[in-house]
C-alpha cells in the first residue's frame, strides 16, 4: 500500500514540476487550480486543471486538465491525481472533464477514473507556424506539433 498524500499546490510549483519532469510538454500558461501528490512529504506529482484551451469546448461547465506529471516508477499515482482533480472540479460545478493525450499513449490512469476516449485528432501543425518557427527554450522537451492526440472525457 502507498503513502501517498493529496497536497494543495501553487502555480509555480506545477511550472517547475512540469518543467523539469514532464517527458514531452513544458509547463502550462494558466489554470484555475493544481493539485498534488506527496509521498513521504516528496512531491511526486502534479496536475493542473484550467478552462479549455478549444474556444468551442469552453462552455462555462467543462473543466480540461492541462498537465498532469508523476515522477516514474510510482503505480496508481497519475490515477489519483486525475480522481482528485475530477472530484475537486465536481465540488465546484463542472459537468465534464476532457484532456488529450498523444495517439500512441493508452490512457490507462484516464480509463481507470471512468474517462472514455471521445475523438482522434489529426497532427496539426505548430500554432506559430504561420509567422514564425517556435524554438524550443527547455532542452529535455520534443516538439508536439504534428503528432496526433486523442481527446477523453467524464462522464
Amino acid at each position: 500500500m502507498s503513502n501517498y498524500v493529496i497536497t494543495p499546490v501553487s502555480f509555480a510549483q506545477v511550472k517547475e514540476f512540469v518543467d523539469l519532469y514532464h517527458r514531452h510538454n513544458s509547463a502550462p500558461h494558466g489554470h484555475k487550480f493544481s493539485i498534488g501528490l506527496k509521498e513521504n512529504d516528496k512531491l511526486i506529482g502534479v496536475i493542473s486543471v484550467g478552462r479549455p484551451v478549444a474556444r468551442a469546448l469552453d462552455n462555462g461547465i467543462t473543466a480540461e486538465v492541462t498537465r498532469s506529471c508523476v515522477l516514474e516508477g510510482h503505480m496508481n499515482a497519475n490515477s489519483m491525481l486525475y480522481g482528485a482533480a475530477w472530484r475537486a472540479s465536481q465540488a465546484m460545478g463542472y459537468k465534464k472533464m476532457i484532456t488529450y493525450t498523444q495517439a500512441d499513449e493508452p490512457g490507462s490512469s484516464l480509463k481507470a477514473i471512468g474517462m472514455r476516449k471521445v475523438a482522434d485528432l489529426p497532427p496539426r501543425g505548430n500554432w506559430a507556424d504561420s509567422s514564425k518557427k517556435r524554438i524550443r527554450t527547455i532542452e529535455n522537451k520534443k516538439d508536439t506539433a504534428n503528432v496526433a492526440r486523442q481527446r477523453w472525457e467524464i462522464p
